[in-house]
């Protein structure tokens, strides 16, 4: 078996320190050894605790390693497009969705274009902004739904979990109670 070069040595200790893997490593060691130790790991038994993976087997677990990483490292000219668009669409948006008054947009159709390519960089916080505005429009009856990888996905509901308060509520019980005075 070979693992696919795209998963970087941050994405292989992300997964086995998430599955759970009997996979010892340190921080000496590099994404060569740390792949040769996951190979002779997936030849023992493994149990997989519900991840956000969604691998719950040993072959599914293959799979994913033999296939490109799910998130997509963009080339600093991609980036710089994609932020270019997003910068654009962020301005429409901020200009109540007018075309009239832009520079960049001429008509609808290529607004749509372009959120349909940058979509699928939900990776970056930029693109997730760009449509969350999108959707706010409601003159489009396009939704725009970015795809985040499982990694991006537990650490935006972690940044979640630790911005709520405490919501404090009084419970009611009902039944019968003795109250004893001293």
């Amino acid at each position: 078996m070979n693992i696919n070069k795209t998963h970087s040595k941050t994405d292989l200790v992300e997964l086995i320190n998430t599955i759970d893997l009997p996979v010892v490593f340190g921080h000496s060691d590099n994404k060569k050894s740390i792949q040769s130790k996951l190979i002779t790991a997936l030849e023992k038994d493994i149990f997989f605790k519900p991840n956000v993976y969604n691998i719950s087997n040993k072959d599914e677990l293959i799979i994913f390693l033999t296939n490109p990483s799910p998130k997509k490292t963009l080339s600093v000219k991609e980036k710089k497009t994609i932020m270019k668009i997003c910068k654009a669409i962020v301005m429409y948006a901020n200009c109540n969705y007018f075309i009239e008054g832009q520079n960049y947009y001429k008509d609808i159709k290529q607004i749509e274009d372009d959120m349909l390519y940058i979509s699928q960089y939900g990776d970056l916080p930029s693109v997730r902004r760009a449509c969350k505005l999108m959707n706010a429009n409601i003159m489009s009856k396009k939704h725009y739904e970015p795809l985040i990888s499982p990694q991006v996905r537990k650490e935006i509901d972690e940044k979640v979990k630790l911005k709520t308060k405490n919501q404090y509520a009084c419970k009611i019980l009902k039944g019968p109670f003795t109250i004893k005075f001293d």
